[in-house]
């Protein structure tokens, strides 16, 4: 009987082993893998949480960027009818469209994209948010309206009558009109200087193709960039308003800029001051008025945006 009872121990005990080793080998059921399967999963799980929240975070690509324009390409098309076709007034004149002020809000926005493209919306959604407009990308009347004043802004603020000694007298081949007397060539002094700088720069430009002398002054017979006109006196004004008492520009001319005598009218091609929107579309696209555009302020000098010609010096 001790025999037979040590021997049906040692089965059992076999037994309990067979059925451990079997256990053990079932999936999911290995001593080391739990840990494994586990470290796995949270590294997976860790993974996928950082790939959400990179896609909630990161910055959206906009810009000059397909991806970004793609969403203004409806702006785009809108924008294409109001650039020709917009109505607003300035002056008490109805205005329509926008297209003879491109140099200038291209400027404005910093950006070269034609007015019809997504691009050039982008770029005008993004001014538009600056200035606390809707960002929409359209050029409408409101965002118009905020160019405008935003152009005015910088214009002269403190038009002080100059002083005899503040004033210098511009040599006669300086002036679109050689023949104009002495008492309508005066300039102030340091709008004068900066004048001669922003011409100097302007010459070194072969783009621009001026006709110049070897000492680097404009030649005589170029008119690009010459000075048509700069300090006119409040009796020299009144004269004009007696002579021509319906005149609209002698009229509005009461308290004129050009009383400082840092204001210039500088030619840009066309008829020197015509504000027939004809004649400013011919102004706008020459590359002299262009590059005044681009650089004029690196000197002093901004613009009034409804003539072309006029540009207004303020000491930096």
């Amino acid at each position: 009987m001790p025999e037979q009872k040590r021997n049906f121990f040692v089965l059992f005990v076999s037994a309990i082993a067979v059925a451990l080793v079997a256990f053990a080998a079932l999936p999911g059921h290995s001593q080391s893998s739990p840990k494994v399967e586990s470290r796995d999963a949270a590294t997976q799980q860790v993974e996928v949480s950082k790939t959400k929240l990179t896609a909630l975070t990161r910055p959206k690509t906009v810009g000059t960027t397909a991806t970004g324009a793609q969403g203004f390409l409806a702006a785009a098309t809108q924008n294409a009818a109001l650039r020709n076709n917009l109505m607003w007034a300035f002056g008490g004149k109805q205005q329509r469209g926008w297209y003879l002020y491109m140099p200038l809000i291209k400027r404005l926005l910093g950006t070269d994209a034609a007015p019809d493209s997504s691009e050039f919306a982008l770029a005008l959604s993004r001014w538009q948010s600056g200035a606390a407009l809707t960002p929409s990308g359209v050029l409408d009347s409101d965002t118009l309206y905020k160019m405008v004043e935003t152009w005015q802004s910088r214009r002269i603020k403190q038009r002080s009558y100059p002083q005899p000694d503040q004033l210098v007298t511009v040599p006669a081949s300086e002036f679109w009109d050689a023949t104009r007397p002495e008492e309508l060539r005066k300039v102030e002094r340091e709008a004068y200087a900066a004048y001669k700088r922003m011409v100097a720069a302007a010459s070194l430009d072969p783009s621009l193709k001026l006709a110049v002398t070897k000492q680097g002054e404009l030649a005589p017979e170029e008119k690009f960039l010459k000075i048509i006109s700069a300090f006119r006196s409040r009796e020299y004004q009144e004269q004009l308003r007696r002579q021509s008492p319906n005149a609209g520009r002698a009229g509005l001319a009461v308290n004129s800029p050009h009383f400082t005598a840092r204001a210039l009218d500088i030619y840009v091609g066309g008829d020197p001051v015509d504000t027939k929107d004809a004649n400013r579309a011919i102004q706008i696209n020459t590359p002299v008025y262009q590059w005044l555009v681009k650089n004029a302020e690196r000197f002093g000098f901004y613009p009034y945006y409804y003539e072309p010609w006029h540009w207004e010096y303020r000491a930096h």
